[in-house]
């Protein structure tokens, strides 16, 4: 098995990440946070599982594409022989419910069916291969990858793939025969690059620079490191990658402002001196402009 396209922490998530160490978000956008996270803790946890699949296979992780003006993710696809696996991965945690067609919490609050989800993705993947000139025979999974999850009145479903049952569908996938050739690597080449991009800035809380509080997050925890870099959880840097991060940060939330030093000193909280990162900026970064339109681009 060959992983070709790795899986990676999402824009999204990595904006929501750094906003969250500096402002307090509102209800709904914490829950998305929260849920974003979550879901991503269960996917590197189904990458663990999956390093067992021991096929010729070709693993292609977070896929985004958009037919006929819809747009679906897959969370992860294997390439076989002769099937196209999707899996649909959820992290969900506790007890729930089904009534009829619909899902719900213990507590009544209803979510959406998520098998209906990989319905509409399997159905729509198809046709992206269609219009590609491929036939292929598509395989779809919801696999529940958390221990602490129970779903009652479950159907008899052989789409969805409970903790429980997780080893002997392994087992299920390393007796699936397998050769692949180069048509299978050009199948996965022509995925990679069908996939489609959405802004991550349109789904974030609103924010302004003056809201956000300024300092240097520790990489781990994501708490305010203090003016010796160091972190809580033991955590401690060396000055010139805290700045470096910190102008990261400061590039991805505000893409359209100049980075300067003083800029950089503020940003950073003044945890650094000036002329510490004016070295960093020099080292890194080139300089455009003079005097007061004077400011740093990163080198490509």
């Amino acid at each position: 098995m060959k992983i070709i396209k790795p899986r990676l922490v999402t824009d999204e998530l990595k904006l929501l990440r750094f906003l969250h160490s500096r402002m307090e978000f509102p209800v709904d956008d914490l829950r998305r946070f929260e849920n974003l996270e979550k879901g991503f803790k269960g996917e590197q946890i189904f990458d663990k599982w999956s390093e067992d699949i021991l096929i010729d296979g070709l693993i292609l992780n977070d896929l985004l594409f958009e037919v006929n003006n819809t747009v679906f993710q897959i969370d992860s696809t294997l390439i076989s022989q002769g099937t196209l696996f999707q899996f649909e991965v959820k992290n969900f945690e506790g007890d729930y419910y089904l009534e009829g067609d619909k899902w719900l919490t213990l507590s009544g609050s209803t979510i959406r069916n998520p098998l209906h989800q990989l319905e509409r993705s399997e159905i729509l993947l198809k046709q992206l291969l269609q219009n590609n000139g491929y036939n292929m025979h598509i395989e779809s999974y919801l696999l529940f990858i958390n221990p602490n999850f129970h779903l009652y009145h479950a159907p008899i479903n052989q789409s969805i793939i409970f903790p429980t049952q997780l080893s002997r569908f392994l087992d299920k996938l390393n007796r699936t025969p397998s050769k692949l050739n180069g048509k299978h690597s050009k199948l996965a080449e022509t995925l990679v690059s069908k996939q489609t991009f959405q802004s991550p800035y349109k789904r974030l809380p609103n924010y302004e620079y003056n809201q956000l509080e300024k300092g240097i997050c520790c990489p781990y925890c994501r708490v305010f490191m203090d003016d010796t870099l160091k972190c809580k959880c033991g955590f401690e840097e060396a000055p010139s990658a805290a700045i470096l991060r910190g102008i990261e940060e400061f590039r991805w939330l505000f893409p359209d402002r100049r980075i300067t030093t003083n800029g950089v000193y503020e940003w950073c909280g003044g945890m650094v001196s000036r002329k510490t990162i004016w070295k960093v900026l020099s080292s890194n970064f080139q300089l455009e402009g003079h005097g007061q339109s004077a400011h740093y681009v990163k080198i490509n």
